[in-house]
C-alpha cells in the first residue's frame, strides 16, 4: 500500500495568525506534521508515499528531499485548484493497488490509524473507506449520513444535526480514477464534491471512527493536537489508555 500525501494548500489561515512557513511543516509536540504523518504510516506498513506541494512551498519541498524519511517517497511540486486536483495529479503514482489518501494537517493517533488501515483493507468489497470523528471543530466540515452498517448514504455540508464529519484520511481503490474524467469534465471543484459524484456514480464508501482527529489550521489547534497527543504518550508510558474507535452508527 502506498500513502499519498496532499501538502499543497496555501495554509493563509495559519501565516495570517503569525506562524510562518508551509502548514505541514508546523510541529506538534516537537514534530513537524508531515513528518510524524509519513513516520506513522512506515510503522503501519505503508511502503512509500508521494506527496504533492504547491509552487510557493519550497521549504517543504526542500523537507521531503533532504530530510531523511523512513519511508522512499517522490515529490510532484504544482499548485492546483482544489484537493481534488491534487489527489488527480497524483493519480499516476496510484494506479497500481490500493492507497491511503492523507491531508497533511489531520493529527491522530497511531493505535486508531493501524485499526483503521486494517478494518479498510479488510473491506474488500467497498471503494473506499473514509475515516470519520464525532469531533466537530472544522469551521467548514464536511459531514456524513450513515446507515446502520456504517455505509455512507450521503455528504451534506450543513452542520445542523451533524454526528459525523470526515477526518481528512481515506483509502481508496483505484477504481475512483474511472470517476476523474467526469469530473474534470463536469468543472467539479473541492475533495468532497468528487465524493459527492462518486456516490452518484454508485461507488460503495464504507466509514470508519476515530475518537478525534484534529485538523490544523489555527494556532489554537496546535494546542489542541499538542493535548491530545500528550494523552497517546501518557497510554505509552503506562497511563490512561485513550478511547478505542468505535462503531459507527446511522
Amino acid at each position: 500500500m502506498n500513502l499519498a500525501i496532499i501538502a499543497a494548500g496555501e495554509g493563509s489561515r495559519l501565516k495570517a495568525e503569525g506562524v510562518p512557513g508551509s502548514k505541514p511543516l508546523v510541529s506538534i509536540g516537537g514534530v513537524p506534521m508531515i513528518e510524524r504523518l509519513i513516520s506513522l504510516a512506515a510503522a503501519c506498513g505503508i511502503r512509500r508515499y508521494c506527496c504533492i506541494v504547491n509552487e510557493d512551498s519550497a521549504d517543504l519541498k526542500e523537507f521531503l528531499l533532504s530530510r531523511k524519511l523512513p519511508l522512499d517517497g517522490r515529490v510532484l511540486v504544482r499548485s492546483t485548484p482544489s484537493s481534488m486536483h491534487s489527489l488527480f495529479a497524483l493519480a499516476p503514482m496510484l494506479s497500481d493497488g490500493p492507497f491511503c489518501l492523507a491531508t497533511a494537517d489531520a493529527v491522530f493517533r497511531e493505535a486508531e490509524f493501524r485499526a483503521y488501515l486494517g478494518a479498510a483493507a479488510a473491506h474488500r468489497d467497498s471503494d473506499g473507506v473514509l475515516a470519520i470523528t464525532g469531533y466537530i471543530h472544522d469551521e467548514k466540515p464536511l459531514c456524513v449520513q450513515l446507515d446502520d452498517a456504517g455505509w455512507i448514504l450521503a455528504f451534506s455540508d450543513s452542520a445542523k444535526g451533524c454526528r459525523w464529519v470526515t477526518g481528512g484520511l481515506y483509502y481508496f481503490s483505484p477504481r475512483i480514477f474511472d470517476c476523474m474524467d467526469e469530473a474534470l469534465r463536469s468543472g467539479t471543484m473541492r475533495l468532497r464534491n468528487f465524493l459527492r459524484l462518486l456516490l452518484q456514480r454508485g461507488y460503495r464508501l464504507q466509514s470508519f471512527a476515530f475518537s478525534k482527529i484534529v485538523d490544523v489550521d489555527h494556532v489554537e489547534d496546535i494546542a489542541d493536537a499538542e493535548e491530545f497527543l500528550g494523552t497517546e504518550l501518557m497510554h505509552d508510558q503506562g497511563g490512561p489508555p485513550p478511547t478505542p474507535p468505535r462503531r459507527p452508527s446511522a
